[in-house]
């Protein structure tokens, strides 16, 4: 079946089988990598990507229910001139990876928090968080990276400019 979407801020139409998983064809099909996939029960948060603006996960989204929609995958996220996204930075500057294996999903979950709430508490930003799955980090320096690019310190003060 055809199925014409918006990835990445650019039309795309793929002929795909009607059980085809988002994430797999992000992966397998259009050789766009960061999107992981580590659970394939939607779990984990790896495969996170924002849909139409909400974070959803890709490995449970048939690449069918896509019509007319707008896909971003991490890929997306930065800049069209390749600058990093301010989540992309706070997670770098605040060392929130470690293996990296859960960060693109970590990221997009981020970016799609602060999108609905900028100046989230950090009970907000944890409880947000709860479906995406760390094994490395204990979340500590993740909570303080989404801090970080909402402005703020880990104890939800302003930070200064």
């Amino acid at each position: 079946m055809k199925v014409s979407f918006t990835l990445n801020a650019k039309p795309v139409t793929v002929d795909v089988d009607p059980s085809t998983r988002l994430a797999d064809l992000l992966r397998e099909d259009l050789d766009l990598t960061g999107t992981h996939i580590g659970c394939d029960t939607s779990q984990c948060g790896a495969c996170l990507v924002l849909l139409d603006g909400e974070s959803v996960k890709s490995c449970t989204l048939l690449v069918a229910s896509l019509e007319g929609r707008g896909v971003t995958s991490v890929e997306g996220l930065a800049d069209p001139d390749g600058g990093l996204h301010p989540m992309q930075t706070a997670f770098r500057e605040n060392h929130g990876l470690q293996c990296g294996f859960c960060t693109p999903g970590m990221v997009m979950a981020s970016a799609a928090l602060l999108a609905e709430n900028p100046k989230p508490t950090e009970a907000e930003v944890r409880h947000y968080l709860e479906g995406n799955i760390c094994r490395c980090t204990g979340y500590h320096n993740i909570v303080k990276a989404v801090m970080a690019a909402s402005g703020q310190d880990a104890g939800g003060a302003v930070a200064a400019e």
